[in-house]
């Protein structure tokens, strides 16, 4: 058998071709494989939430394109990747694993949301000065409640519900109603992101201090904010002062 150069040169082409090919399939099942286990880590995590810690989960938009576009189709968006689906039912607070996890499976890709004004409230401060609070009511031995951290820089502490409707009242009660605090709280109508979700594009959301088993049935019960509210205040009054200086 006689080989010349155009054929030899068409062999090595056809085989490197063909290395391409197996390279992007293994890189195309990676990323379908990676897909399938963020997917299913969200089903057990919304299963989780709604039956082991009784929150109602809420389908939730995701940001594209860096989190400048909406996955809603709504080009006119203001919280691309931040804000529920209309279309998509919520998951009930106590719904079972199973329950909890099909219904997930029906909303591949989206955000986990958990509603405000529910099952708890949520305080938000910025994040330097919620570490330094945690870290100062658990040496006084108060009994906190589940902390989020956002890409944003904040961090969130649930508490019971009915805060947000309290909170100017609270802020009065304890002299610091005409402190210019960044502090303010979520209630009726507003969520929050969850894990496994990023938030808004703009990098994940991660527990500062994990939502713990407490309370009948192993629901987490949420302090009330009374509790928590003063050491918040203190710390991020003192945040903006060392900042002011």
């Amino acid at each position: 058998m006689v080989f010349t150069i155009g054929s030899a040169r068409e062999m090595r082409a056809h085989r490197t071709g063909m290395r391409d090919a197996v390279r992007l399939a293994v890189l195309s099942g990676a990323r379908a494989g990676a897909r399938r286990r963020t997917h299913a880590s969200a089903c057990t995590t919304v299963a989780q939430y709604a039956a082991l810690f009784g929150w109602a989960v809420v389908p939730g938009a995701r940001a594209t394109r860096g989190g400048i576009t909406c996955s809603c189709g709504d080009a006119d968006c203001s919280r691309p990747g931040a804000h529920p689906l209309t279309f998509a039912p919520e998951v009930p607070a106590g719904a079972s694993e199973r329950e909890a996890a099909d219904a997930w499976a029906q909303v591949p890709g989206a955000a986990v949301l958990l509603p405000a004004g529910r099952s708890f409230d949520v305080i938000d401060v910025a994040e330097d000065p919620g570490r330094r609070a945690l870290a100062r009511l658990e040496r006084m031995g108060l009994r906190v409640g589940p902390v989020l951290l956002t890409p944003t820089g904040r961090a969130q502490f649930f508490v019971a519900p009915g805060a947000a409707a309290e909170l100017p009242a609270l802020l009065y009660r304890m002299g610091w109603d005409d402190a210019r605090l960044d502090l303010r709280c979520l209630g009726a109508g507003e969520h929050v992101t969850a894990p496994p979700s990023d938030h808004g594009g703009l990098g994940p959301v991660r527990w500062l201090r994990e939502p713990g088993a407490g309370g009948r049935g192993g629901q987490p019960q949420p302090p009330e904010a009374r509790l928590l509210l003063g050491t918040l205040a203190y710390v991020s009054h003192r945040a903006r002062v060392r900042a002011s200086v």
